[in-house]
């Protein structure tokens, strides 16, 4: 038989089983996790089997989610189920069910066949639709502030112990916290500590996709979070909703600017299609469900569920929609109630108006208000799109290198989404081979990178005989996840006003900056633990970090980096002089200083390469 991948397992479930164990059974759990790896196979009546030696099997009978959710789904017939390794080991080594999928896209809508998505890595743009009263919550409640604390704790003990010793038990208790968020009412507080989990998992395991950076902003505003409702002092929006709130939006006509293909970590694919309302705001229409790489492929031709609209994306990313009883979330999702009807309308060529005013905004404005989405709900939401005219200078690396027309700053373009199964990659490729071409771009900013974009959709400058020349049904633009650009789209060689290979690419405010240090040690410390930031630290390297900084002018920065090394190269002694372990709870304020300081002063940076 061949082996069967392990269902889904609830938090909630692996937390209690983790609980129940002896210390001296948890000592041992990661060990027999690493165990169970290849073990599965398929049971009885969709049931999956593990089995430990010849006497111990373990079977594990998803509900009809397809996931374990309940207790008793999980069973081992050793003589110390369910309080045993085996038990605990399979769930361990299983991937974690999402605790509270979002629900259908409007709560009028049905729920679509194969579940609702959880949320997904690439971001959805928020849109200049107001929060309403009725989605404002008051200020934490006493219960609120108890488990933000508690989630405080439970993140701040992960922090201390790195990637190398947070294996499933610490996993398992910030899970433990993490449920206890949620029935408190605090959705958004689960989810950043959900993406922890997931970030530990992934890095543990080595994967190839994983970004120590990554995990380290996860950790960043899980504890960023948890700080702000445990203090009492987080905003209505702190807490989060468990569902998306839809205001009534009346009447509303949106006109399609691109699709793009977007994949999630946790197996779900589908497409956004970004929609631009008549006064210059954002929306989108989104299809994600199971199915990875292969459906994020087939979605882009899939029908669009709103309203009876007889329309696919690929058809409204360059039509347009008439909606009557539209219901618009805060983020600009377009919602499917029953009481919306969508009309097909024709759309707008991107040189044409509103379109065309929306790639007209000044690059910099547009970048800072961009960043501005991002910073406002981290995890929550991506950077917003913008709109502008390149012309191409060529390949560099892994990137291309582009300057923003009438005066504008060189830029980076690079792959929005690098799987080799979509078409980005294999489009940005060929654009690089024809230097010299002008370019309007359909894109979304890189927090991380300076003066970096990364296209969603490309089409010809209006006027430019050195533009593209794209099919007429394509309606003025390719989309780059989807659309297959090929020669005869572009300018001929002897049109292009360039050639060879692009000059330098000019400093980089970020890359140049000392702040990378900083970002070194923070890095250092996710991976790992305290102990590693001490070691990082003493003697001659706390001199080492805090110069260099100071001579750039970071004072700040330096401070509290030397405040983080300080405080993790804290040993308190007991009554007796004996060395005890230090409270995470300081240590993971001065790792959250440092961190919201390094954000801030990034993100500044980023801003200004753009000018």
């Amino acid at each position: 038989m061949s082996p069967e991948p392990l269902p889904p397992v609830a938090p909630e479930v692996l937390a209690e089983a983790v609980g129940q164990l002896t210390a001296r059974l948890r000592k041992k759990l990661d060990a027999a996790v690493a165990e169970c790896a290849g073990k599965a196979l398929a049971g009885s009546g969709g049931s999956v089997e593990v089995r430990f030696g010849e006497d111990t099997l373990v079977i594990l009978r998803p509900g009809p989610s397809g996931a374990v959710t309940e207790p008793g789904q999980a069973v081992c017939s050793c003589l110390l189920a369910p309080r045993c390794l085996h038990r605990a080991a399979v769930l361990g080594a299983a991937p974690l069910a999402d605790a509270d999928p979002v629900p259908p896209a409007d709560p009028a809508a049905p729920e679509p066949s194969g579940g609702t998505p959880p949320p997904v890595t690439a971001p959805v743009p928020a849109s200049s639709v107001p929060v309403t009263s009725e989605e404002a919550r008051p200020s934490p409640t006493p219960a609120q502030v108890d488990a933000a604390a508690d989630l405080w704790l439970a993140a701040a003990e992960a922090l201390a112990a790195g990637v190398t010793a947070g294996g499933t038990v610490v996993q398992a208790e910030l899970l433990r916290a993490a449920h206890s968020a949620r029935l408190a009412g605090l959705p958004r507080a689960e989810a950043a500590a959900l993406r922890v989990v997931r970030g530990l998992r992934t890095a543990r395991e080595r994967h190839r996709g994983q970004r120590l950076s990554d995990l380290t902003a996860a950790f960043r505003i899980l504890l960023a979070g948890a700080a702000a409702l445990a203090s009492g002092a987080a905003g209505p929006e702190g807490a989060g909703t468990a569902r998306r709130a839809y205001a009534e939006g009346g009447s509303l006509r949106v006109l399609g600017l691109c699709r793009e293909p977007v994949l999630s970590a946790t197996g779900y694919g589908g497409v956004t299609t970004h929609l631009l309302g008549p006064d210059g705001s954002l929306y989108t229409l989104s299809d994600v469900r199971p199915g990875g790489v292969s459906r994020a492929k087939g979605a882009g031709t899939a029908s669009v569920a709103l309203g009876g609209a007889v329309l696919d994306h690929a058809g409204l990313a360059r039509g347009g929609l008439l909606i009557a009883g539209a219901t618009v979330s805060a983020d600009g999702r377009l919602g499917a109630g029953r009481g919306v009807r969508a009309t097909p309308v024709r759309g707008a060529d991107w040189s044409q108006e509103p379109v065309a005013a929306f790639f007209a905004r000044p690059v910099r404005e547009a970048v800072a208000s961009s960043l501005d989405v991002a910073a406002a709900a981290p995890g929550d939401a991506g950077p917003a799109l913008l709109g502008c005219d390149v012309e191409v200078l060529g390949a560099a690396d892994d990137h291309l290198l582009a300057r923003v027309l009438d005066g504008g700053p060189l830029v980076r373009l690079r792959v929005a989404h690098p799987h080799p199964e979509l078409a980005h990659a294999e489009n940005l490729r060929r654009i690089g081979g024809f230097p010299g071409v002008v370019l309007r771009v359909l894109g979304r900013p890189d927090p991380d990178r300076a003066a970096t974009l990364r296209p969603l959709a490309v089409g010809p400058v209006p006027g430019a005989s050195t533009s593209l020349r794209l099919p007429e049904e394509w309606r003025g633009h390719a989309d780059l996840g989807y659309d297959r650009l090929q020669g005869d789209h572009f300018p001929r060689p002897e049109a292009g006003a360039a050639s060879g290979t692009p000059g330098p690419a000019g400093a980089d405010p970020l890359a140049d900056a000392p702040l990378w240090r900083v970002r070194r040690l923070l890095e250092t410390g996710v991976a790992g633990g305290r102990r590693a930031v001490a070691e990082a630290a003493r003697g001659a390297d706390r001199t080492a970090l805090g110069v260099p900084l100071r001579r750039a002018g970071l004072a700040g920065a330096a401070e509290l980096a030397e405040g983080l090394a300080a405080e993790a190269d804290r040993r308190p002694r007991d009554s007796f002089g004996r060395l005890v372990d230090a409270s995470p709870d300081a240590y993971a304020r001065a790792w959250l200083a440092s961190a919201i300081h390094l954000d801030a002063a990034e993100r500044a940076l980023v801003t200004a390469s753009w000018s």
